[in-house]
């Protein structure tokens, strides 16, 4: 039986709504809105949004650990789950602490652009991508995101970082959001 063909008209637009959204919140915002703590995280939403892009820019290295892994045993890719999984408690460190740092490095010109350039890169890699290499999967550390499944293809992939980016959405606070 073949697969369903993955719809990236459907990704395509997820994508461009995510940064259409990222640029309005970005731009909305005063210093003030970008200080001030958001629902529920330690972080301000400067630091927020500069996490919601760092899910985008993971992407490019999570597609190359999928592609090698991917057509490995999946014993393999199972193995370095449990690894990573296990490695929990310091990704979550590094996870919380990037941030901190990114988002006053970056500042909010240099965000904007650094979304639209991984935003361009997502849409011209899905674009060349085949459907063959679409379905390549392999096993994830599920504790490490709540949006990463045991098993994700390419095509998850793809998808996975606005799932996190409209989660942490509901987490900001600015006058937009509200």
């Amino acid at each position: 039986m073949d697969a369903v063909p993955v719809d990236r008209q459907a990704i395509h637009a997820e994508l461009e709504r995510a940064r259409t959204t990222f640029h309005r919140l970005l731009n909305g915002a005063t210093d003030a809105d970008l200080h001030r703590r958001t629902d529920g995280t330690r972080w301000s939403n400067g630091q927020m949004l500069f996490h919601m892009l760092f899910g985008y820019i993971l992407i490019r290295p999570l597609l190359a650990l999928l592609r090698g892994f991917g057509r490995l045993p999946p014993g393999a890719g199972r193995a370095f789950a449990r690894v990573l999984n296990a490695g929990t408690k310091p990704f979550d460190l590094i996870n919380y602490l990037g941030p901190l740092g990114g988002a006053r490095v970056l500042g909010r010109r240099r965000m904007g652009t650094a979304f639209d350039r991984v935003i361009a890169w997502l849409h011209h890699r899905l674009d060349s991508e085949s459907e063959t290499d679409l379905t390549l999967a392999m096993h994830y550390p599920t504790r490490w995101d709540p949006f990463f499944k045991d098993v994700m293809t390419i095509a998850d992939l793809y998808r996975y970082p606005t799932q996190h980016f409209d989660f942490h959405r509901q987490q900001l606070t600015l006058p937009d959001e509200r």
